[in-house]
C-alpha cells in the first residue's frame, strides 16, 4: 500500500499516535489526536505499468534514446514511432514463479511498463535501429538535416 501523493510526511500527532496505545492517548483530559478527515491510504486494486527511466541525446548524425531495460527480453520489447512520438513498453518478469508467502522486502519492480516521450527533434522515422545489449535499449535515429537559412538581400 502506498501513501497518497500529497500525503508525504506523518504529521506530528499521526506521529504520536503511532507510537502511543490506547491508553495513552487521553491524558489531563486532553482529547486523544483525530484521525485526519481523508484515509491516507490507497486502497485501490488498479495497477498502474511501471515507468522506464531513459536518457535521450543527440550526436551530429543521430538522435539516440537509451533505457535500461535489464531482465527484458527482447521478445517482451514493443518499440513504436508515429509522428515523432516514441513509445517503448514491455513485461519484465521475475522468473520466480514460487508462490511467496511472507515477503521480507520487495524492492524490484516485474510487470508492465511503458513510456511515451516526443522526440525533441525531427528524426526519419524509417531510419532507425534499435539493440538489446547487456540489459541496455539503444534506439538510433537519423535526424532530419534542417536546411541554412538563406540570405534574403533587401531591395
Amino acid at each position: 500500500m502506498a501513501r497518497k501523493q500529497n500525503d508525504d510526511l506523518l504529521i506530528e500527532d499521526e506521529l504520536a499516535a503511532a507510537f502511543l496505545n490506547d491508553d495513552e492517548l487521553t491524558t489531563n483530559d486532553t482529547p486523544a489526536p483525530s484521525a485526519p478527515a481523508e484515509d491516507t491510504w490507497d486502497e485501490s486494486d488498479e495497477e498502474f505499468p511501471g515507468t522506464l527511466a531513459i536518457d535521450v541525446y543527440e550526436t551530429d548524425e543521430k538522435l539516440v534514446v537509451k533505457a535500461r531495460t535489464a531482465g527484458v527480453n527482447k521478445e517482451d520489447l514493443d518499440v513504436s514511432i508515429s509522428d515523432g512520438i516514441l513509445t517503448i513498453s514491455g513485461t519484465l518478469s521475475s522468473g520466480d514463479e514460487s508462490d511467496a508467502t511472507n515477503w521480507h522486502i520487495q524492492e524490484c519492480y516485474w510487470g508492465e511498463f511503458s513510456r511515451t516521450l516526443a522526440l525533441p527533434v525531427n528524426v526519419k522515422e524509417d531510419e532507425v535501429e534499435a539493440v538489446l545489449k547487456d540489459g541496455v535499449l539503444t534506439i538510433s535515429f537519423s535526424k532530419v538535416k534542417q536546411e541554412q537559412a538563406k540570405k534574403i538581400q533587401v531591395l
